[in-house]
């Protein structure tokens, strides 16, 4: 009697066991990626838009069936642009479900602290466009990756299409060109590049820098029209930008002498001024304006249609729309690489998905199958090559919508590539960091 019953509990056990078995298989496969974005304050007209198209193209993952199957999870958290508030989000949502394949902060003051906090928390840090340019260098920054550029080739394209309009590089001796930046991190990446042009070409670079959120510049133009500089490059972010332009053009500076950053270049810092910033130019991060690219297509079909899109519909394809839709599917891309590696098909940790993003080959029809045709270049990352690419085009306003008024303009990597080594080095010896071994780029 006493081993019938056994017998019976055994089987209940069993039962049991195969049913929290069968539960636990039919759960399913989720991918936790946080969100930091800023959709409020002087910067948010700016943050949002990114916001929106980075959310919208981890949707559209989703609706095409995930990553092998495997669907992605978001949260966001409102950072203000504010570096101690993007800290505490990424703290908060490092480890939730599961724990972050990776992160994307949208801030470079954010990027240079929570650089000192990845490799001990095993979280990759995505920064697109923005962040630690030395971070290039993955030999010594093997959590950070800039993906598909850096500020000095943002920096170096902008001198060279002025060197064209000059009728070359050798005619800039002489010249003038005022740097005028957010008086930040963000703001003063781009000057160890621009001081390696003036030296190799002989022209004066001057530096105004502009006390954030940069809605007060009165007296930096004043400087301009004193020194009457032959050109100005812009580094502002959010309200500065379309704060410089106005000053501009109260000056009278001519707006086709200036140039932003990718930052400084999109519908929201020219939208309002229309004809009075005609002529003004920007770097674009590769993309510009897209709304005819196949991806902005299948967006409208497969989300806004079904009333699922994030943000306005008529946003949809702007520039910073595609900045954040292109940086999220650089992120999958990487979760995708990870998978092909370590399992299709599985949830990846952190240390996966920093393997997949420092071996990306997006080449061009892959580019083109994701619905970036004509948007992108290709992009190869490697143990010693975190960015993967180094080209960007110029883009201008001509009152109504930005075109394209330039080539493909790829950064000198004989400029480049020191620049990276001498400064990545640098931050090696105040952190004594030992560059990674061949041993260690394999595993």
């Amino acid at each position: 009697m006493k081993l019938s019953k056994l017998v019976i509990a055994a089987a209940v056990v069993a039962a049991g066991a195969s049913a929290v078995s069968t539960s636990a298989f039919a759960q399913p496969k989720e991918q936790f990626i946080p969100v930091l974005s800023y959709r409020t304050g002087p910067y948010g007209p700016n943050g949002a838009p990114w916001a929106n198209g980075y959310v919208d193209y981890l949707k559209l993952v989703n609706a095409r069936g995930g990553i092998n199957s495997v669907k992605l999870t978001f949260e966001e958290c409102e950072t203000g642009y504010d570096t101690a508030r993007s800290v505490e989000c990424y703290e908060r949502l490092k480890g939730k479900n599961g724990g972050a394949a990776l992160v994307q902060p949208l801030s470079t003051g954010a990027t240079y602290a929570i650089t000192e906090k990845a490799p001990t928390d095993k979280v990759p840090l995505v920064t697109i466009g923005y962040g630690r340019s030395e971070a290039a260098d993955g030999t010594i920054f093997k959590w950070n990756f800039p993906l598909a550029g850096n500020y000095w080739v943002a920096a170096d394209a902008i001198v060279q299409d002025i060197g064209k309009k000059e009728g070359g590089l050798d005619k800039l001796k002489g010249k003038k060109i005022a740097l005028v930046y957010h008086d930040s991190p963000y703001g003063k990446e781009p000057i160890p590049m621009l001081q390696e042009r003036a030296k190799m070409h002989g022209f004066e670079l001057q530096l105004l820098p502009v006390t954030a959120p940069g809605v007060e510049q009165k007296s930096t133009w004043l400087q301009i029209r004193q020194s009457r500089p032959d050109y100005v490059a812009l580094w502002g972010w959010g309200v500065m930008n379309s704060t410089a332009i106005k000053e501009a053009q109260a000056t009278g500076y001519p707006r086709e002498k200036m140039y932003g950053a990718w930052w400084s270049g999109a519908e929201p810092d020219v939208k309002d001024l229309g004809d009075g910033a005609k002529g003004y130019n920007a770097v674009a991060m590769q993309h510009g304006a897209e709304p005819q690219s196949k991806l902005v297509k299948e967006v409208l079909a497969q989300l806004h249609d079904k009333g699922q899109g994030t943000g306005p519909k008529d946003e949809v394809g702007q520039v910073l729309y595609m900045r954040g839709a292109m940086s999220a599917m650089l992120g999958v891309e990487g979760i995708r690489a990870a998978q092909d590696r370590f399992g299709k098909g599985k949830v990846m940790n952190g240390e996966q998905v920093r393997w997949g993003l420092e071996n990306l080959n997006l080449t061009q029809p892959k580019l083109d199958a994701l619905g970036f045709a004509g948007v992108m270049r290709p992009i190869s990352t490697s143990c010693t090559d975190h960015m993967g690419a180094a080209w960007a085009r110029i883009h201008t306003w001509d009152g109504k919508a930005w075109k394209f008024t330039s080539d493909w303009l790829q950064a000198d990597e004989q400029i480049l590539k020191p620049l990276v080594k001498s400064i990545a080095a640098k931050y090696a010896a105040e952190k004594k960091l030992t560059p990674r071994t061949p041993a260690d780029c394999q595993s």
